[in-house]
């Protein structure tokens, strides 16, 4: 080749400059070719030798494939990636898209070693000829190693040093290069290259980008299709189709040049070129949503995921948790049941329409293994408010992704009754019930760490005026009445009361400390759906407690399993939980909370629950099989928009009770969700130990008159469960616990 111009170097000096310039425009001089290339002999060898060219292993990083949920059948219902990726093998590949792939970027791939003496040569020539880098000569192997560099890169520092234009870049990855010839077959590396590469559109790998580009999987590619892809890979930045018009000319522009370049190889025939080129792009522009926003159940998703960040059974830190999750490959199985979470969607449905500003949430849990069977709420998950749309988990606590939760209102009251129980108390013990209840004095109560705590000063009061007289066990809980619970919660001791509580799995939503004070029992601590369903599937369990299992099983991208058993633990007395189901059933009977809304047609339990000021409404319940809980409120903020004079569902409510919309939604929801199931009964009580009275037995009746309903004045419950007393932050934002009414209309709420 002659020197240009006035240059009068040296032909040696002209060689390396010719060297220097290839390496910089991403090739190497002919000298260093291999001699696998032939026709090097000597030379090449002595070149090789002189650059210490030896093969140098190459860490090959797992590739970022994307993370797939599917549901206890076996369906996908979410998808997570930090790349667009599905990897194939070969065979899974159109021939015709690995003959164009050869065609544009390495003719002669099966034919040279990691280095293309010709290409290098040509890419040379054309780099000198023009005055500047122009044309690269890279093989398909060089390549190979490039990406898999870049993709290994954790800053953006080493990605730069990955594609510097530099003689000693490209000298190590020719090194690698020759490793890599060494340790796979031509296929194989192929094969890389195709999973590896991108496309552009967000598509890594072929079978990505076939999907993205033209919706088909990459064995279905046509030779449009392949000429398509094929060039895409040179530029994938710049002809990038969702970019806008221009890129999408740019990119026929490149089919083109690739059907050229096949017909000029013989590829394809001159009539072939000619027919692919006269068709359009035909990009389809396939969306490959990822994350819990498209899925079909986002709130389970959303416990899903932030499970599994939180989990250090999935790495050791919350980055490698999250890197494995977006990028590991792997196929989690999860608990959620199809029917079971239609079921609990269409009863919410019927009862909450998406429009309302208040919300209703559920979730699912069988007894004895914590599987969460549904998660469902009234609104849609995403981020456009106008559209009513809600961006956080409803149905979970803050560390799967939930909210503050509401008051848990008089569903907290079970646990005070299953105290009682433990305790030795019967189910005719009991006292009088007054229409208001005051603390003697700040040593009335204790918290955990024996500190005196409540107001002597506050009326605990029932919400029927006059309510009261003498409860049992039994007629205290099935009429909710709040008086009785204070008493049984100081009688009990306010401390064994809220370590019972933990004990079945009861925990703050906000992750705070649960507040000890004397209106614990009547529910001051904000909750979510997930915990107090999986408390009440204790006492379903005959008190074997198991944390919420979302996961049953994952599979790595290599298909290996793991399996996650249930993590269980026998935290009450079999006979204690039997009892408290024994008095819970009476819930749904005469002279309960739910008796206008009625059982579901085999053995149940549960217990309404209405917070104070009708904040927030809720119900909790089970079978033998399943456990639920309802919970019903306003998430922008219970106090200010509690639940009197609303309209819900499009029917208007002065007030909202555990029965009004939650215990509806419940029965909906677990009649249809059971149905198919073998109906089971709960284990008998104990009559011997929890049968009659102690110390504190009721009065003998006297005749009285009925009222119209047929229940005695004297009885009367607590219909709208109303539970004076919760926690309400006064104006100067007092401590839970010490209560400001002055201002609060409500009190005698009548």
């Amino acid at each position: 080749m002659q020197a240009r111009g006035k240059d009068r170097s040296s032909p040696v000096l002209n060689v390396l400059k010719l060297i220097v310039a290839g390496s910089i425009a991403g090739v190497l001089a002919a000298a260093v070719a291999l001699p696998a290339v032939g026709g090097a002999g000597v030379s090449a060898k002595s070149g090789m030798e002189l650059l210490d060219l030896k093969p140098e292993d190459l860490t090959e990083p797992p590739l970022s494939e994307r993370t797939k949920l599917v549901d206890a059948d076996g369906k996908q219902i979410a998808q997570f990636y930090f790349e667009n990726r599905q990897s194939v093998t070969l065979d899974q590949v159109a021939p015709i898209m690995r003959t164009a792939l050869i065609a544009i970027e390495d003719f002669r791939f099966y034919q040279h070693g990691p280095l293309d003496l010709e290409g290098t040569t040509r890419a040379l020539i054309k780099n000198l000829t023009t005055g500047g880098v122009t044309q690269g000569g890279s093989s398909i192997t060089q390549q190979y190693v490039k990406q898999v560099l870049v993709n290994a890169a954790e800053t953006p520092e080493e990605q730069a040093a990955a594609i510097a234009p530099t003689v000693s870049r490209k000298l190590s990855e020719l090194r690698n290069a020759m490793a890599i010839e060494e340790k796979y077959t031509k296929d194989e590396i192929l094969m890389k290259y195709l999973n590896i590469a991108y496309f552009g559109a967000g598509a890594h790998g072929i079978q990505a980008a076939a999907k993205r580009f033209f919706d088909k999987p990459a064995s279905k590619l046509n030779l449009v299709q392949a000429a398509t892809l094929a060039g895409a890979v040179q530029n994938p930045a710049r002809t990038d189709p969702n970019v806008g018009p221009a890129s999408r000319k740019l990119l026929l522009e490149r089919r083109n040049t690739v059907l050229d370049r096949m017909r000029q190889l013989e590829m394809i025939t001159q009539a072939e070129a000619d027919e692919a080129k006269a068709k359009k792009l035909g990009y389809k522009d396939v969306k490959f949503p990822g994350g819990c926003e498209v899925s079909d159940y986002p709130y389970f998703c959303l416990y899903v995921q932030n499970e599994i960040l939180l989990n250090e059974d999935f790495g050791k830190t919350a980055k490698d948790r999250l890197k494995l999750l977006q990028r590991g490959g792997l196929t989690i199985k999860t608990t959620i049941d199809p029917k079971m979470q239609k079921a609990a969607e269409k009863a919410i449905k019927n009862m909450v329409s998406t429009k309302d500003k208040p919300v209703a949430a559920q979730a699912m849990i069988v007894p004895g293994t914590g599987e969460i069977k549904a998660m469902a709420a009234s609104r849609k998950f995403g981020g456009n408010k106008k559209k009513n749309e809600i961006s956080y988990n409803l149905v979970a606590d803050v560390a799967h992704g939930g909210g503050r939760g509401f008051q848990q209102g008089s569903t907290a009251k079970a646990y005070t009754l299953a105290t009682a129980l433990e305790e030795g108390l019967k189910y005719k013990d009991g006292f009088p019930a007054p229409a208001g209840y005051e603390a003697s004095g700040y040593s009335t109560f204790k918290d955990c760490k024996g500190k005196p705590v409540g107001d002597p000063t506050h009326t605990v009061r029932n919400s029927s005026e006059g309510g009261g007289g003498f409860k049992t066990l039994q007629t205290g809980t099935w009429g909710s009445v709040n008086t009785f619970f204070m008493k049984l919660e100081q009688k009990v001791g306010l401390c064994k009361v809220v370590k019972l509580a933990k004990r079945i799995g009861l925990k703050r939503a906000d992750g705070d400390k649960l507040g000890e004070f004397e209106t614990f029992t009547l529910g001051i601590n904000e909750v979510d759906p997930v915990t107090v369903a999986n408390s009440y599937a204790v006492f379903a369990a005959r008190g074997k407690y198991c944390q919420p299992l979302a996961v049953t099983e994952v599979k790595d991208r290599d298909g290996k399993i793991t399996r996650f058993k249930p993590k269980c633990s026998q935290v009450m007395d079999e006979k204690v939980a039997d009892a408290v189901s024994g008095i819970l059933k009476g819930v749904f009977s005469p002279g309960g909370t739910m008796a206008a809304v009625g059982g579901i047609g085999r053995d149940a339990a549960g217990k309404t629950g209405t917070t104070d000021g009708y904040t927030a409404a809720w119900f909790a319940g089970y079978t033998p099989n399943l456990a639920s809980a309802v919970s019903v409120g306003d998430p922008r903020g219970a106090f200010t928009h509690d639940l009197v004079g609303v309209t819900i569902g499009g029917r208007y409510y002065p007030y909202v009770y555990g029965s009004s919309i939650a215990g509806p939604i419940w029965k909906q929801s677990m009649m249809s969700a059971l149905k198919g199931v073998e109906a089971t009964r709960f284990h008998s009580v104990d009559q011997s130990r929890f049968g009659g009275c102690s110390d504190h037995c009721a009065p003998k009746p006297k005749k009285k008159k009925k009222d119209d309903d047929g229940f005695d004045f004297g009885d009367r419950f607590d219909v709208r469960d109303d539970d004076r007393g919760n926690d309400r932050r006064d104006d100067r934002g007092g401590d839970r616990g010490i209560f400001d009414w002055g201002d609060n209309p409500l009190v005698n709420n009548d």
